[in-house]
């Protein structure tokens, strides 16, 4: 039982989603595989923009939005994220870091110092110093790291990746596959559950 999880750390929906994965995966024994995907490409690929621009001057979605997460957030005993006063921020960076460390043992623990930076500590995760602090203080091999997000290789395979996501009908994050079948949103992770579940 699996279930593709296609993340950017820019997402405050897919921090959501990260945050309650441990608890799904304990309870029902479904393996998450986290795919890292650029949604600046994704956004560009598919002519689709982030709520942030959608959502402007709409009059009461706003306001539904923040209920539903809300919602989400007490039904699996989590706290909101905590508003990031530099979004939207560039996640480039990241990503290609997230695509460097997935072929490390220490993936999760660099996914978690991400999402942990952008929607626990709000900070301005486009910037250099930032992040190598953010890597320090995880004690993630900060000079690898920084080193495999340069790497041409390493640039290539985000760019790739993210265009094999767009390919297979991803517009956003956080999406799920399980098998063939996408789900998009984090309403969406308890169809994917019990799909991959049966």
């Amino acid at each position: 039982m699996k279930i593709e999880f296609h993340y950017d750390f820019g997402s405050p929906n897919a921090y959501l989603v990260h945050k309650v994965i441990p608890a799904v995966g304990a309870r029902t024994g479904i393996a998450f595989e986290y795919v890292p995907i650029l949604l600046g490409g994704v956004f560009k690929a598919t002519n689709n923009v982030s709520p942030a621009v959608s959502l402007q001057g709409i009059r009461n979605k706003p306001d539904y939005q923040r209920i539903e997460t809300e919602r989400f957030c007490r039904a699996h005993g989590i706290s909101p994220q905590v508003p990031n006063p530099h979004f939207p921020v560039n996640t480039l960076k990241m990503m290609r870091g997230a695509t460097f460390a997935r072929t490390q043992p220490y993936y999760h623990q660099y996914i978690d110092a991400m999402y942990a930076a952008m929607w626990e500590q709000a900070l301005k995760m486009d910037e250099d110093d930032l992040i190598a602090r953010v890597l320090d203080a995880a004690g993630l091999p900060t000079g690898e790291i920084v080193a495999g997000m340069a790497d041409p290789a390493v640039k290539q395979r985000l760019i790739d990746t993210t265009e094999a996501s767009v390919a297979r009908g991803t517009f956003g994050s956080p999406t799920f596959y399980v098998g063939d079948a996408i789900f998009f949103g984090k309403d969406k992770l308890r169809d994917a559950i019990e799909l991959a579940h049966n």
